[in-house]
């Protein structure tokens, strides 16, 4: 059997979902056709997405190209922080207790609560008045 060269993962975090692709490189990384530096601006959104590259040590060991959709800058950090996660699993599954204890693997459930009828907002009423 041939070794495989692109390891694939799916994150997904509120609205966005992204695709991430990871083959042998020497660290870069490339979100809808942009350099990441350019992606995402601030520097939360960066440290969330080399979370799990820095954590197994693989940052330069890996070129990563990002197809991601969907939600606002924080919930695509995060779906492409887990979807870089689930793509070094299936490089080596070794990686799997570090990435395991650092909360990696785990879809982060929370999503915008629906607004409700007859208020204006999730959970927010409108001013009772007794009189």
């Amino acid at each position: 059997m041939a070794q495989q060269t692109e390891f694939i993962g799916t994150g997904r975090r509120k609205a966005a979902v992204a695709r991430v692709r990871l083959a042998p490189g020497g660290g870069r990384i490339v979100i809808n056709g942009r350099l990441f530096e350019n992606y995402f601006v601030t520097e939360t959104q960066r440290a969330l997405v080399l979370q799990p590259l820095l954590l197994t040590e693989t940052a330069a060991k890996f070129d990563v190209r990002v197809s991601v959709q969907g939600g606002g800058p924080t919930g695509q950090a995060g779906a492409v922080r887990h979807g870089i996660s689930r793509a070094l699993l299936r490089s080596d599954a070794v990686l799997r207790p570090a990435l395991k204890a650092a909360g990696l693997l785990t879809r982060d459930p929370r999503v915008k609560e629906r607004k409700k009828y007859g208020q204006p907002g999730a959970r927010k009423r409108f001013q009772y008045s007794k009189r």
